[in-house]
């Protein structure tokens, strides 16, 4: 019994495959509707000539694109993410994607691997389902960091406005021009149903609850009972932003205490592995002797386990909610 290159085969595969997915989607709308851009695209989209019911329409749209599909089996699990990282894919192209994937990483599989089919098939599903759904949690976590990260100085930027007399659907406009994404577009379109007629309080509660983020619910309630019971809404605004930033430094300091315990895990975790294929590369028969013994791949089996079991684990120990 010797020992193969297989796992090496398939870590590769996946590699590729979830490259392919950031490739494909830069080739399909390219650098501008990235979410590494930081440009505001409902001002873009304006200035293109659209008019302003169009745009507001066109957004309102994407924003509701992937919530109307979790109906579909497994796109229920990736749709909140997709919605959070606002892909521009539809759901029936990710949905595509994964077939795609999918086919390519059994096409590599059956060249490079003697797997039976049933779990090249298995594997093959795994790896591009698995891939989509890696980049769009990326996607999504990189999003929502932006979007925490600009919340209090577009909180700033709306105390200043009200100080100087503005009303808050103008605060909420300035935010929307001068600030730049993912906040400008999500604001921009708070404003146009603020134009049209809507409650800013409700419509700011329904961003929130779309991107679950407390810190927007703050904002909505703090707009919610001003608008109700009076109060000067500066103020308000002036505590909850200094509340924000007090927050978003108590969570980074608590992401730099716990750093050293997630790489810890994550590298105690890979560190055997890569070991393996180390071993497995520079003596292949190092293995010889214990191959045929009745407890090596049962041993095997154990230690993949203890070893995945040690990712969650030491991920449930940093995970501190702030």
């Amino acid at each position: 019994m010797e020992l193969s290159m297989e796992p090496v085969v398939y870590g590769l595969i996946f590699v590729g495959v979830f490259a392919m997915v950031e490739g494909l989607y830069l080739v399909a709308f390219g650098k501008s509707i990235s979410l590494n851009s930081r440009v505001n695209r409902r001002l873009e989209m304006l200035s293109g000539g659209a008019a302003r019911e169009q745009v507001l329409e066109q957004l309102r749209k994407e924003m509701k694109l992937h919530m109307k599909s979790t109906s579909i089996p497994l796109y229920s699990l990736l749709a909140e993410k997709a919605q959070k990282a606002a892909i521009a894919f539809t759901p029936r192209q990710l949905i595509m994607i994964m077939a795609g994937l999918s086919a390519f990483a059994f096409v590599g599989l059956s060249i490079g691997t003697e797997t039976a089919l049933p779990v090249r098939v298995l594997v093959s599903v795994v790896i591009g389902v698995g891939a989509v759904y890696m980049w769009v949690n990326q996607k999504a976590k990189k999003r929502m960091s932006m979007l925490e990260e600009q919340l209090p100085d577009a909180v700033e930027l709306m105390v200043r406005s009200l100080r100087v007399g503005h009303p808050f659907s103008s605060a909420i406009q300035i935010v929307a021009k001068e600030t730049t994404d993912p906040l400008a577009t999500e604001f921009g379109i708070i404003a146009d149903e603020a134009a049209y007629g809507r409650d800013v309080g409700e419509a700011l509660k329904e961003m929130a609850d779309r991107l679950d983020n407390q810190d927007l619910r703050f904002l909505a309630v703090a707009v919610t009972i001003q608008q109700q019971s009076g109060g000067n809404l500066a103020e308000i605004l002036m505590g909850l932003a200094k509340v924000i930033r007090a927050r978003f430094r108590l969570f980074r300091r608590v992401k730099a205490i716990t750093a050293e315990a997630q790489w810890s895990g994550k590298f105690l975790s890979a560190f055997p592995v890569v070991c393996l294929i180390v071993i497995m590369v520079s003596d292949p028969h190092y293995y010889d002797e214990v191959l045929d013994h009745p407890l090596f791949i049962p041993a095997c089996f154990f230690v993949g386990i203890m070893l995945t079991a040690n990712l969650f684990v030491m991920r449930w120990l940093t995970n501190i909610k702030v």
